[in-house]
């Protein structure tokens, strides 16, 4: 066997089938061998590998599983992302993605292989949009592993992916509104829940707000936090809102200032009576009746509670915002200001959101041009 050796790194040989083969020393004492029909391909492969070897890279294995791998890609995204977002994933890599994918060697990976666990996830009754996430996990880790030199490409572009599907929802009306807001008139949290159908507030944004975000003067609320969890503890952390255009000021109705200076009184009695108990750090607006933060699942069980208490539809928590979205529209707000208030980046999202508010919008445009018309005839 001919062959001839690069450098103290590195070797290059020519194998009796007339392939070429380069090794490289791995920092565990291992070495990898890369195969080529030519020496130049070979070299090239070898430089990559060194250059990965000294960047503190892993260097492809072709016996590293996808489980391996998704491990590894895990603790790479984990301080990217926010704590919710981190839990998300390893959620989804646990619980779908690799009890069906976690055995197969990461290079050996099919389109098949991805496509049959799409399929199946629908067939068990999984909601399209929830297997249009795994995808993105998979895409995300597998993009990954292509700028690590591990794939080739990503295959999961090849992968016929579920529809993305907007998650529908159900909206209170007026007179179920006046109903609700009548129901909780004397509940503790009744600032909260008028709050979140006066502004649209997202629930993280509600449990985040503190005290120096409330400007009663000029009747004004600055959403600029959002209460999330906090990686293996049980206890919330605050941090920035959901995206950068979250981040805005609302002004708020006469009715709820009134309703938040009333929960100001209530919190501070309570302050007075827990004494050296009280554990409130961030000063948050809505707290426990200690202080402490809401936890979100409660407020939840709350909401559902009040709900049922007064026959009305049980609806998700954040269909408060879509409700509250929704009315500004049916009574002719101008859908800019409806998308400042929400924080979506831009108006077309909050047009393509409440698309099923269009046609009465339309309606009325409709009857107000007729005015118009009727005057000049």
């Amino acid at each position: 066997m001919k062959g001839r050796r690069g450098n103290s790194e590195g070797t290059i040989t020519q194998r009796k089938d007339g392939r070429w083969e380069a090794r490289v020393s791995l920092p565990n004492g291992k070495r990898k061998s890369y195969y080529g029909k030519s020496q130049k391909e070979v070299q090239k492969l070898l430089l990559q590998a060194r250059k990965d070897v000294e960047a503190g890279l892993p260097i492809a294995d072709d016996r590293q599983t996808v489980a391996q791998y998704f491990e590894h890609w895990l603790e790479m995204i984990r301080h990217r992302v926010k704590d919710t977002g981190y839990m998300t994933y390893k959620r989804n890599l646990n619980k779908h993605i690799l009890p069906e994918l976690g055995n197969i060697v990461l290079s050996k990976l099919t389109v098949q292989q991805i496509q049959r666990l799409y399929n199946k996830k629908i067939e068990d009754g999984l909601a399209p949009a929830s297997v249009h996430n795994i995808h993105t996990i998979i895409h995300a880790g597998l993009d990954y592993a292509v700028r690590l030199s591990l794939l080739q490409r990503n295959i999961s572009d090849l992968v016929q992916k579920p529809r993305h599907q907007r998650t529908r929802f159900v909206t209170l009306k007026e007179d179920q509104v006046q109903i609700f807001l009548e129901t909780v008139r004397l509940h503790r949290l009744a600032a909260l829940y008028l709050l979140a159908l006066a502004t649209g507030m997202r629930e993280g944004e509600l449990l985040g707000l503190c005290w120096e975000d409330v400007d009663f003067p000029t009747e004004i609320v600055e959403v600029k936090r959002s209460l999330q969890f906090s990686l293996g503890k049980f206890k919330r952390i605050l941090g920035e809102p959901k995206t950068s255009n979250a981040v805005r000021r609302i002004a708020l109705p006469a009715t709820v200032l009134v309703a938040l200076k009333r929960h100001k009184q209530l919190q501070d009695e309570e302050k007075r009576i827990s004494g050296e108990l009280w554990d409130g750090p961030y000063d948050l607006v809505f707290t426990n009746t200690i202080g402490r933060p809401i936890h979100n699942t409660w407020l939840i069980r709350d909401f559902h509670s009040l709900l049922a208490s007064c026959g009305l539809p049980q609806i998700r928590f954040h269909d408060l915002r879509h409700t509250a979205a929704t009315l500004l529209l049916r009574r002719g707000v101008n859908p800019k200001i409806v998308s400042e208030m929400l924080g979506h980046a831009n108006i077309a999202i909050t047009l393509d959101v409440y698309s099923h508010v269009t046609p009465d919008m339309q309606e009325s445009a409709a009857k107000i041009m007729d005015q118009i018309v009727k005057r000049g005839e």
